[in-house]
């Protein structure tokens, strides 16, 4: 049965929960039910008023048996002033996993559905709460990686997003109102100017085109970029490694071959989350164990978003180190650098950046160039607006529509021709705010959230 076709009593763990971690959980109930199970389980302290967003303080007791399950904080949000528009009933309890998992047990036992990923979110967009742009601004929130994706996320919240796709939308749709008028009274009517629908439907292609170039930055913003740092052995990749991260996460010695399997790293360089590889000195050698390591990093830099090929400054650019990077697959964006300029004679003489793991210097601008390299720069601080991947998509096919539209109207075809693509285009634009959307794409665009939101 469809999320959508559900109107029953949900409730989730709405916090994270782990062992030790976390000292308040809290479990959500939504629904024509929930102060009815609030009320069977919730004894509140003394005479206290159950009234619409009032916090009450009380225990939470098992109706089998009226143990004392937890010691909680009780918050009523009767319909429509809640995140669903439907009353909400919110059990703030102790964290950890026994109890809250207990409480939540309870609640199900009452008469609540355990809620599907999403579904409060859900219900809060099919009750006009917030459209859909908002509510994937949401999710994004919960699961950015750095300060910037977590902006750009709040960006939507705030529905610049949706205002401004709605207007493009807007500017289609008056061109279409009048393409269609023409169709059906072209003889009692004006003379259309044609030049003027295909600029209009240009200039909206434009700023569709520019949302997606946008978007797929902002991608890069809340994904990430997997980084794999390659070279010889002892060339200081593992000082690299730990020089970046603030941590010796990786054993570093004089002896080649000392990293032999493959390290990596989560970090925030400039606002972008990265995952740092530190690979296996690449050579020729007899040690089975090494050769592993090895296959496993010509593997990582195969696969991975940007490859920093490192190569000793002290010893200069060698002919290993050409054959290395012409082992880089073409269109993987490279950065050539030269580690240990503290001990090298002349380091302006050779390829790339020169720094210094040891000391930290040019460290900063290893940073920048690699960002840059990968089409990002001061934190993506142009972006006021990103799209999603899902938003991305429907924005280049609407993009794509509005250009055969203007094809339809260079090849001198009549008037309803034109409005074939652009009523595509339309409905792809109200498909990222949710005006126009089907049933099973809510479902999946909602299946991608955490559970409790």
């Amino acid at each position: 049965m469809s999320l959508a076709a559900r109107d029953d009593t949900i409730a989730a763990i709405a916090t994270a929960v782990a062992a030790g971690a976390g000292s308040v959980a809290i479990v959500r109930i939504s629904g024509p039910q929930a102060e009815a199970i609030g009320r069977q389980l919730f004894q509140p302290a003394g005479q206290q008023s159950w009234e619409s967003h009032r916090v009450l303080y009380g225990h939470v007791n098992d109706p089998a048996n009226g143990d004392v399950v937890d010691e909680v904080l009780l918050l009523l949000m009767r319909a429509p002033r809640s995140f669903t528009r439907e009353t909400v009933v919110e059990f703030h309890g102790h964290g950890g996993l026994v109890a809250v998992q207990r409480l939540l047990e309870l609640v199900l036992a009452a008469g609540a559905r355990r809620a599907l990923p999403g579904e409060f979110s859900q219900r809060a967009f099919l009750n006009g709460r917030l459209d859909l742009t908002r509510a994937e601004a949401i999710s994004e929130l919960v699961s950015a990686r750095s300060r910037r994706a977590a902006e750009l996320a709040m960006a939507g919240l705030d529905g610049g997003l949706q205002q401004r796709i709605e207007a493009l939308r807007d500017q289609l749709l008056d061109q279409l109102c009048e393409l269609e008028a023409r169709v059906d009274f072209e003889e009692d009517l004006p003379s259309l100017d044609g030049a003027a629908v295909c600029t209009a439907l240009r200039d909206v292609q434009q700023a569709l085109d520019q949302l997606v170039l946008d978007g797929q930055q902002a991608q890069l913003l809340r994904d990430g970029l997997r980084v794999a740092i390659i070279g010889r052995p002892n060339v200081g990749k593992s000082s690299l490694l730990n020089a970046l991260s603030g941590q010796e996460r990786a054993i570093v010695t004089d002896l080649p071959g000392t990293t032999r399997d493959l390290l990596d790293y989560d970090l925030v360089l400039q606002g972008v989350p990265i995952t740092l590889l530190d690979t296996a000195g690449i050579r020729s050698t007899a040690d089975r164990v090494e050769q592993l390591g090895i296959e496993r990093s010509r593997a990582a830099f195969a696969s991975a978003d940007a490859v920093v090929l490192l190569y000793d400054l002290s010893r200069g650019w060698s002919p290993d180190d050409s054959a290395l990077r012409n082992e880089v697959p073409d269109g993987t964006p490279l950065l050539v650098v030269g580690n240990k300029s503290d001990l090298a004679a002349e380091p302006a003489t050779t390829q790339g950046l020169a720094i210094s793991a040891r000391s930290g210097l040019g460290l900063a601008e290893l940073s920048s160039a690699l960002l840059k390299l990968c089409g990002l720069s001061g934190e993506g601080q142009g972006l006021l607006l990103a799209l999603n991947q899902r938003q991305c998509d429907l924005a280049a096919a609407a993009s794509a529509a509005l250009g055969r539209s203007q094809q339809a109207a260079r090849d001198g075809l009549p008037w309803d021709f034109w409005t074939i693509d652009l009523r595509e285009a339309i409905r792809a634009l109200g498909e990222i705010t949710g005006a126009e959307i089907t049933e099973a794409v809510l479902d999946r665009v909602f299946s991608r959230f955490c559970i409790g939101k």
